[in-house]
C-alpha cells in the first residue's frame, strides 16, 4: 500500500519536470567576447487583398448629335488596385464593347450603331500609387482604338508592391450617316488581370 501511495507522487513530480523543460525558451548564441552574436528575426508581410477593377455606375450619358457627326464624352474614372503585395506587380487592364453594338427601339439592322464606330481612349493616369511604370493604352485621341475587338486600356510594366492607377477614358461614336433618331445603349466592358 505504500508503495502505490509513493508512485502517484512520483508521477506527478515527474509531469512537473517534464513541463518545466519544455517551458524553457530556446537559448540565445553564446559568443567570445568582442565578436558579434547574431539571432535571426522571422515576421510575415500578408498580402491585404487582391487585384481588382472598378469602373463608373450607368448609365452614362455622351451626349446629343446628328446622323454623320461624332459624340464623345468621358465615361468617369476607372481604376485599377493591386493589393497582393507581389513582387513582380504588373497587370493589364483590358476593354471592349458588347458584341451587339449600341442599340435603339427594337434593336433592327437599322436601329445598330456597330462597335466598329465606337471608340475609345484612355488617355494619362489621373492617379497612381506605388512603383513601376504605368502606360496608359491610348494616350491621345490620336491614339483612339475601335471597340469591335478587346484593347488595352491601361497597364503596369514594372514594378514591385501595392499600387494603383486611375484614368477617365473618353468614348467617341461616329454616328453612321444612315443612324435612325434613338436613344442608343450598350456596354463598356472592362477587366483586368
Amino acid at each position: 500500500m505504500s508503495k502505490s501511495r509513493l508512485g502517484i507522487p512520483l508521477v506527478g513530480v515527474a509531469g512537473a519536470m517534464v513541463a518545466m523543460v519544455m517551458a524553457v525558451p530556446a537559448h540565445a548564441d553564446t559568443c567570445a567576447a568582442n565578436t558579434t552574436c547574431s539571432t535571426t528575426v522571422t515576421f510575415v508581410v500578408a498580402a491585404a487583398g487582391t487585384l481588382t477593377i472598378t469602373v463608373p455606375d450607368g448609365p452614362v450619358n455622351l451626349g446629343t448629335d446628328n446622323p454623320g457627326d461624332q459624340i464623345s464624352g468621358q465615361l468617369g474614372a476607372v481604376t485599377v488596385t493591386d493589393q497582393r503585395a507581389a513582387l513582380t506587380a504588373t497587370w493589364t487592364a483590358s476593354v471592349s464593347a458588347a458584341s451587339g453594338g449600341f442599340t435603339t427601339g427594337g434593336g433592327t439592322a437599322a436601329e445598330v450603331i456597330p462597335t466598329s464606330a465606337i471608340s475609345y481612349w484612355s488617355g494619362p493616369a489621373t492617379a497612381t500609387t506605388g512603383t513601376g511604370t504605368f502606360v496608359p493604352g491610348q494616350l491621345t485621341v490620336n491614339d483612339a482604338q475601335t471597340l469591335d475587338e478587346i484593347r488595352i486600356a491601361f497597364r503596369k510594366t514594372s514594378g514591385s508592391g501595392n499600387n494603383s492607377a486611375t484614368w477617365n477614358p473618353t468614348i467617341v461614336v461616329n454616328v453612321p450617316a444612315q443612324a435612325v433618331a434613338g436613344t442608343y445603349t450598350g456596354t463598356v466592358n472592362h477587366s483586368v488581370a
